[in-house]
């Protein structure tokens, strides 16, 4: 059965609701910007209240996505799919393959890739059914495979730099990680490994449960680790976790982790930087899997990749530097340059000098 698709414009954004009611497939992709090249960005797989939700969370993860393949030097554009997960069983492959024939059928503009909920398995079933889709498991030192250690390499050198740029000792840090999925749990790891002292905390108590017989770590509630009195705090779950409450209540001096959309919004940059706390833009610092896709896409090997990552804390450093420079919060600043470099590569296209129309 082909699924049903349909395209919509709104705010320089298409979006696509699609539909397959008898692989009990529902979802939406959003094709941001197109000025770098095709559309990139994960499929999640979540629970979603409503169509609402579902289409806000999309629209939101696809501009990250256009602003976070600009920062990172990538010939990609921003796009993100997600996908409801239906209540009660379901059969995983028919709703992957289903969604390999959606893909198909808008064809190129937009590339999926793993995300929160789906695995290198699933992108193998969608493989099946089209090419536009990375994210499979990697052979022969090919880049390719699971992005999340290559997510929580970037974000581990991203507090390392910003603890050495503070002259505080990452041996000597506390760092509270909230959400101990497949990066936050590896961005432990590797603190640990640092001599960080960890705080953490994740809905599923399975994960809290796997990660305390591994590691030496506290536990807080979801609900409060936000406010733990540490040096660091690791975003690791999904978006919003930083509003006005939030905010209100924390203790740490440095905020960097591997969430999108970590602001819930954009006055909430302001509050963090009013209250002296140093907030790392997310889409500067958990660009590593983006990167690891975009190799896998260009051809590229592990080591390409592993360089590639190694210089996410250079584009960091230029992001505070200007941040430091003209007293303004980085996420303004790096939300400045990764529309600065779309313009720019819009501007170079043939025709009309704009991006070109979706």
């Amino acid at each position: 059965m082909t699924p049903r698709i349909t395209a919509q414009h709104e705010d320089g954004q298409r979006i696509f609701h699609f539909a397959d009611p008898e692989a009990s497939l529902s979802g939406i992709i959003v094709v941001d910007s197109l000025a770098l090249g095709p559309a990139t960005g994960g499929c999640r797989f979540w629970h979603y209240d409503d169509g609402a939700a579902m289409l806000s969370d999309a629209r939101r993860l696809a501009r990250g996505m256009s602003y976070k393949n600009a920062m990172a030097g990538l010939p990609l554009g921003g796009g993100k799919s997600v996908i409801r997960r239906p209540e009660g069983a379901f059969d995983r492959t028919a709703l992957f393959q289903a969604f390999g024939r959606v893909l198909q059928e808008i064809g190129g503009d937009y590339l999926a890739a793993e995300d929160v909920g789906t695995t290198p398995g699933d992108m193998e079933v969608v493989r099946a059914q089209t090419p536009f889709v990375f994210g499979l498991p990697a052979h022969g030192g090919r880049a390719g495979g699971d992005p999340s250690p290559w997510t929580a390499l970037g974000v581990f050198l991203c507090i390392a730099h910003v603890c050495a740029r503070h002259a505080l000792p990452l041996s000597e840090s506390r760092v509270a990680v909230q959400g101990l999925g497949h990066v936050g749990a590896d961005l432990c790891r590797r603190l640990h490994a640092a001599g960080a002292t960890l705080i953490v905390s994740d809905v599923q108590t399975e994960a809290v449960a796997r990660l305390r017989a591994e590691l030496p770590v506290q536990v807080m509630s979801p609900d409060e680790i936000h406010a733990a009195d540490v040096d660091i705090f690791a975003p690791c779950a999904l978006g919003g976790v930083l509003n006005q409450e939030t905010i209100a209540h924390m203790r740490a001096r440095f905020i960097v982790g591997a969430a999108n959309n970590q602001l819930s919004t954009a006055e909430d940059a302001a509050r963090l930087h009013a209250r002296g706390i140093l907030f790392v833009p997310d889409f500067v610092a958990n660009a590593g899997g983006i990167i690891n896709v975009a190799a896998e896409y260009l051809g590229h090997d592990e080591d390409t990749v592993r360089k590639a990552v190694a210089r996410i804390p250079d584009r960091l450093a230029d992001v505070l530097d200007r941040a430091d420079a003209t007293a303004r919060p980085p996420a303004e600043v790096a939300d400045a340059m990764a529309r600065d470099v779309i313009a720019d590569a819009a501007a170079r296209i043939p025709g009309s000098g704009r991006q070109r129309p979706l």
